[in-house]
């Protein structure tokens, strides 16, 4: 059984589940809906989070992540009511970071201001590309001087913590084509840049129907480039497709990358909770009922499957996440988050330090390591 001393930082992911049109690039747990039950999905969400009550065990929530979906497509009289309800049941840390992903489209724009009157403090705007016939390619409903309207609207709405999500390697799309848009979205100077290569997932429509994309070689240029690039404009890398300014990382993918806990609710929502018990800890990953109708007719139990992580799985399960941080944790972390001793990680960490893939006297990938960071991990099985 672990013997854990103390629980991790806690946070919370909302999902919802609706979009207008399903991208052909996404594996979501999306849906395309005419009608979205707003009232009916606020109630089974309070419901959910009750649910969850008992794994809060007197921590404060350090960060809330709306993700979707497309969660700009619900009011802010929705996410008023979500947030006062949670802010009643649980403790919020002062500097709480409260996010919501928000497409950049006409019909939302106009809900920004409401949306930070509703609590949300922080957005992310769904981009992708400034390139109208790149946004066509991946079936976005907006084009790009929508995109660029929207970053504008969400300054004047009070956001002057947001994230843009950019892609590259798109369908067709030169080198050029690619710093152009990284230069469109520098020139907006955002405090926080999601930048990183589109991959074809299973259960895609681009994954049954290929586009052509870059080759490899020229991938690996937009990277080298496009990182020389984000650097003069002093936005720092610190995780495998995240850069920030200073003191502008994301609190809550912090929190993933760290190994920390969060609360999951709404449908398809995943979650990783710690107990502690003085007869054995555990760490738990769980799964909410995916389709909407189905959640929606839940009464209390929302839980689609949950798994206790077994001590010989947390090796891999922790190096996961933290080797995604370009500054990596310290070795302490690992055995106050999985209750295992330094050993546990042994002889593969000894092999990876030996290689020069891993920092000596911190968990912490090397530049080598980064650029093998799949089979590194591998190393860990």
């Amino acid at each position: 059984m672990l013997q854990l001393t103390e629980l991790p930082p806690l946070s919370l992911y909302i999902h919802t589940p609706w979009c207008i049109r399903k991208c052909p690039y996404c594996d979501f747990n999306s849906h395309t809906s005419k009608q979205i039950p707003e009232a009916a999905y606020l109630k089974a969400l309070l419901n959910d989070f009750d649910s969850e009550l008992p794994y809060i065990q007197g921590r404060p929530l350090r960060s809330i992540f709306i993700g979707g979906g497309t969660p700009s497509l619900l009011s802010p009289t929705f996410y008023r009511s979500l947030l006062e309800y949670i802010n009643a049941k649980i403790d919020w840390a002062e500097d709480i970071e409260i996010t919501m992903e928000a497409n950049p489209g006409t019909v939302e724009q106009k809900s920004f201001a409401g949306y930070r009157e509703a609590g949300i403090n922080r957005l992310s705007l769904g981009v992708q590309s400034f390139d109208d016939k790149k946004l066509e390619a991946l079936g976005r409903i907006h084009g790009g001087t929508e995109a660029q309207t929207a970053i504008n609207i969400a300054r004047q709405s009070g956001f002057d913590n947001f994230n843009l999500d950019l892609m590259h390697g798109l369908p067709g799309q030169s080198e050029q084509q690619a710093l152009l848009d990284l230069e469109t979205a520098l020139s907006f100077k955002p405090p926080h840049l999601s930048w990183y290569q589109l991959t074809i997932e299973p259960n895609t429509e681009f994954y049954s129907r290929p586009p052509t994309l870059p080759e490899d070689d020229d991938l690996w240029q937009i990277q080298e480039a496009g990182q020389a690039l984000l650097k003069r404009h002093h936005l720092i890398q610190y995780e495998v497709s995240a850069y920030a300014t200073k003191g502008h990382q994301a609190k809550h993918n912090l929190n993933y990358w760290r190994f920390g806990d969060y609360l999951g609710i709404g449908a398809g929502a995943h979650g990783k909770v710690t107990t502690l018990d003085p007869s054995g800890s555990t760490i738990m990953r769980y799964q909410k009922t995916r389709q909407p109708e189905a959640y929606l007719n839940r009464i209390d139990n929302y839980k689609a499957s949950n798994q206790i992580l077994a001590a010989e799985d947390l090796p891999l399960e922790f190096l996961m996440n933290v080797m995604r941080l370009n500054e990596g944790v310290s070795e302490s972390l690992y055995t106050e988050s999985t209750g295992l001793s330094l050993q546990s990680l042994e002889p593969a960490l000894s092999q990876a330090r030996l290689d020069k893939l891993i920092e000596p006297s911190r968990l912490k990938a090397t530049e080598k390591g980064h650029l093998f960071l799949n089979q590194l991990l591998d190393r860990f099985l």
